[in-house]
C-alpha cells in the first residue's frame, strides 16, 4: 500500500484561506436538517467542510479534502461563559491573524483593551493539539480544544 505525499505549505496556505471567511464573519452558513450548520470553502483542488452544532457550548468537525479525498481533519469544542455575540465578535478579530507555521486558529497571543487571546499548540499541521482561551483581565471567559491532523493517508481508495 502506497502512502500519499502531502503538500504541508500548501495545506497549510490553504486553512489560512479557508478559514478568513469564518473569521471576518462573512462565510456563508447553511443549515443542515439534523440542526447543525456548516460553512464550505474550495479554492482549486482543496475543499473544505466544516459542520458545527453552534450554541453554548458548540462542537463540530472540519475536513480537508484534496481532489474529492479526505486529507486532514479537526474536531473541536468550546464554550464561553458571556454572552456569545460580543466574545465571538473578539474571537474572530483574533482569528483573523493566524500564526503561518500553525495556522488552525489565531496568534499565540492577541489583546484588544481588556480582553485576551491565547492560543497553544502542540504538534504541527500533521498531528496537533490546539487550546485557546479569552480573558476579560483575570477572568477566563472563553475556551476551546481543537485536535487534527493529517487523515486517510494508507487508503487504496477502495472500501
Amino acid at each position: 500500500m502506497m502512502t500519499r505525499a502531502v503538500n504541508l505549505d500548501q495545506l497549510k496556505q490553504f486553512l489560512m484561506k479557508a478559514n478568513m471567511p469564518h473569521a471576518s464573519g462573512t462565510a456563508r452558513t447553511v443549515e443542515e436538517k439534523d440542526g447543525s450548520r456548516t460553512i464550505e470553502f474550495s479554492d482549486g483542488d482543496y475543499r473544505m467542510h466544516d459542520n458545527f452544532f453552534g450554541g453554548e457550548p458548540y462542537g463540530g468537525r472540519l475536513v480537508i479534502f484534496y481532489k474529492e479525498q479526505p486529507l486532514f481533519m479537526e474536531v473541536y469544542y468550546g464554550q464561553t461563559t458571556r454572552p456569545a455575540d460580543a466574545v465571538y465578535g473578539f474571537l474572530r478579530e483574533a482569528l483573523q491573524h493566524p500564526d503561518e507555521e500553525n495556522p488552525f486558529r489565531g496568534p499565540a497571543n492577541y489583546k484588544k483593551g481588556n480582553l485576551t487571546y491565547t492560543c497553544t499548540t502542540e504538534g504541527n499541521v500533521a498531528s496537533h493539539t490546539v487550546k485557546e482561551f479569552i480573558h476579560d483581565g483575570k477572568e477566563q471567559i472563553y475556551w476551546a480544544v481543537i485536535i487534527g491532523g493529517l487523515v486517510d493517508q494508507n487508503a487504496s481508495g477502495a472500501m
